[in-house]
């Protein structure tokens, strides 16, 4: 009899098995095989009264792997659970062993962090049992988020019409409309800086007033400008500082730092950069044709590197480079990382970019290069560059002149295409020297606005204030998105970099949110809840009682919301009922309907094109048949006992086409309002009246 091993994947259950031999027949659950039911009170699948006891369910779409796994179980002489290690890996697992009836005491659980032959072999040797914190700690964090979810949602929806809210979603659009605050309650200010154009022996440089009369240059009119130059007169060099400064190499990347710089430096986005990693981490086909991981587990927050991998890489660098080149290992983590993994890096030191190119998409060879420069340059000697820091003085004004020339690359050697060093050498000074040719030079500046937030920007945002999870981010931006609470666009036509601007319904979203919530969607309050999932984690904290506290909290507030959150007006489209001659209004994503409609005796209008078909479903009000109605705007379900009962169903709807151009001014359309399913339509320079 065979050992089963089940992983996550089925991408890389066949590289696996290859691995490990023909003892071992690998399968994979396809992610979470199981998820909070949607029973009970208020469709939780969480019993509130008994220790908030959750009930689980087999997804719909996983009945026929669960059953082959149950299989496939009965068969073998042991079962190995091989799910990612993490959290969301361990409940897998547990869950896993819940549904086959596996002993939990015995140790079946496997952990590697890359998909290499030594890898997964040497973790075969050390299985330990599930570990039962980490599963309280992600089966907290699933019903913490569920409770939220599903209430704040529902509260939304039947108030203000916005989709969707969440626990660490809601507290990434507060970011974004907060700094959208800032942006218009910003006033600019109006200052200026004042230069010394120097030529000397042909060469040309520049010195920045910094000081006048010892304090700190303000200047804030070209009077002040004028003021300034009109005291100057001789320029002299009263001090030369040399000195060589050494730049250290970045740490490697975790998931975080990976999402930022592959923003920046490849202009991918975070969803993206997850994906391509994801294939890089379960394999790829190489010259032999047989699968292999090109990178360690991509979801970290751990900067730490194998003494493995640190001792072949150091040699590598040695041998190719030169020993002048090997720099020392470093790490830096945050205190609430999970040190068990390691950074992001190369399974192998050897496998060269150039190398395993031909192997790779253009956009798998891009980011496997970044991660492979990264980790190789953290091992490498820093860069060293000679600076020289001038202090040119003129009747009590001060200026500063800084020059830098690179005298030894270092890691840039290797990470000179995601970082540069400009160098730009001071002529030949000598203190006390005084400088003939020089032209005094103001320009006038105004204060910026703060920026609004890139995914960059915004991962790096949320990193630093703990909301979230490395492995989150992407999903977070994904979904403020995908609800239309916030756009990712460019500010002008030259910018290169998209930001987050919020939506109309993003902001109002958030601005009843803080009205009514403000208490637990924010900042401290979320970051402040991640920390007792970790400690939950560490087995230092109660899960139960995280919880029961969350949820006496949340409760009344909840309660306060639906009492006193004001109800969205239903939105008028200026038509008219061609029965009732009362305006329009659209009170759902499919039809319009009348705004009298609920009177008795008042129908509802389906337009010209009203075509209708019984289908098999039955109305759940009266029993009797239901029928397809087309309105003009879309299909729905409504019940042939119409109008004595107007129960009526939504149906899918195809997205309405986009028009090649604005009927108005001709220019590109774009989508102002996705909510509406009557496409709000308006140039994407001007706006234009519906049509």
């Amino acid at each position: 009899m065979k050992n089963l091993v089940i992983v996550e994947s089925p991408s890389k259950s066949k590289t696996i098995e290859k691995y490990l031999g023909g003892d071992y027949h690998v399968v994979s659950s396809k992610g979470h095989i199981r998820d909070l039911a949607t029973t009970g009170k208020g469709g939780l699948g969480i019993d509130v009264e008994h220790d908030f006891e959750p009930t689980y369910k087999i997804s719909s779409d996983k009945r026929a792997v669960v059953k082959e796994l149950k299989d496939l179980a009965k068969k073998s002489e042991h079962v190995f659970l091989a799910s990612d290690p993490d959290r969301e890996g361990e409940a897998i697992a547990w869950h896993l062993a819940n549904v086959l009836e596996l002993d939990m005491e015995e140790e079946n659980r496997i952990i590697f962090h890359e998909i290499t032959k030594n890898a997964v072999t040497e973790a075969f040797q050390h299985p330990r049992t599930i570990d039962q914190d980490l599963v309280k700690s992600q089966e907290t964090r699933r019903m913490l988020d569920r409770i939220i979810g599903f209430k704040l949602s529902k509260l939304l929806q039947s108030k203000i019409k916005s989709k969707s809210a969440g626990r660490v979603q809601s507290v990434a659009l507060r970011l974004i409309v907060e700094r959208e605050n800032e942006i218009r309650a910003f006033k600019s200010e109006e200052y200026w800086t004042l230069a010394a154009n120097i030529e000397k022996n042909g060469k040309q440089f520049s010195a920045s007033l910094n000081k006048v009369d010892g304090k700190k240059a303000e200047l804030k009119t070209q009077a002040d400008v004028d003021a300034i130059i009109e005291r100057c007169a001789a320029f002299v060099v009263s001090a030369i500082e040399k000195k060589v400064r050494k730049k250290e190499a970045r740490m490697p990347f975790i998931t975080s730092t990976l999402q930022q710089e592959a923003s920046t430096k490849l202009n991918f986005g975070a969803k993206k950069t997850m994906q391509i990693a994801q294939k890089l981490y379960e394999g790829l086909p190489l010259a032999d044709g047989v699968s292999e991981g090109l990178i360690s587990y991509m979801r970290t927050d751990s900067t730490r590197l194998s003494d493995v991998f640190v001792k072949d890489a150091e040699s590598y660098i040695e041998e190719v480079y030169g020993k002048e080149y090997k720099g020392r290992a470093r790490q830096k983590n945050n205190e609430n990382a999970q040190d068990a993994h390691e950074a992001i890096r190369p399974t192998s030191v050897f496998n060269t970019p150039e190398k395993v190119k031909p192997y790779l998409t253009n956009d798998q060879y891009k980011l496997y290069k970044l991660i492979y420069a990264r980790t190789l340059a953290s091992l490498m000697a820093p860069s060293k560059s000679d600076v020289v820091n001038a202090q040119i003085v003129s009747n009590g004004c001060e200026f500063s002149a800084n020059g830098s020339i690179l005298t030894f690359d270092g890691y840039l050697k290797v990470y000179h295409d995601y970082e540069t060093v400009k160098d730009e050498m001071l002529p030949p000074l000598q203190e006390q020297e005084q400088l003939k040719d020089v032209e005094l030079e103001g320009k006038q500046h105004f204060t910026e606005p703060p920026l609004r937030y890139s995914e960059a920007r915004l991962i790096k945002e949320m990193e630093e204030k703990g909301i979230g999870r490395p492995s989150t981010y992407a999903i977070i931006i994904d979904t403020l998105q995908a609800r239309g609470y916030v756009s990712l666009e460019r500010p002008s036509e030259g910018s290169k970099t998209k930001v987050f601007i919020p939506s109309e319904q993003g902001e109002l979203t958030d601005a009843k949110l803080q009205e009514f919530f403000k208490d637990i969607i924010n900042v401290s309050y979320t970051a402040g809840m991640e920390h007792h999932l970790d400690e939950i984690a560490a087995g230092k904290r109660n899960n139960i009682e995280e919880v029961r506290t969350f949820y006496n909290e949340f409760e009344p507030l909840l309660e306060n919301a639906y009492e006193h959150m004001e109800k969205k007006e239903l939105e008028r489209t200026g038509e008219t009922c061609p029965d009732v001659a009362a305006n329009w209004c659209i009170v759902s994503d499919v039809w319009e309907i009348c705004i009298l409609y609920q009177l008795p005796g008042m129908p509802l209008y389906q337009g010209e094109d009203e075509d209708e078909n019984a289908v098999e479903e039955v109305c759940p009000k009266c029993g009797s048949k239901m029928v397809t109605k087309k309105g003009r705007y879309g299909s729905f379900l409504a019940c042939s006992n119409y109008p004595g009962v107007t129960y009526q169903e939504q149906q899918n709807q195809e997205e309405p086409s986009l028009p090649e151009s604005c009927p108005e001014c001709g220019h590109e359309l774009v989508r102002r309002n996705p909510v509406l399913v009557r496409p709000l339509w308006a140039a994407a320079i001007i706006e234009v009246p519906l049509y």
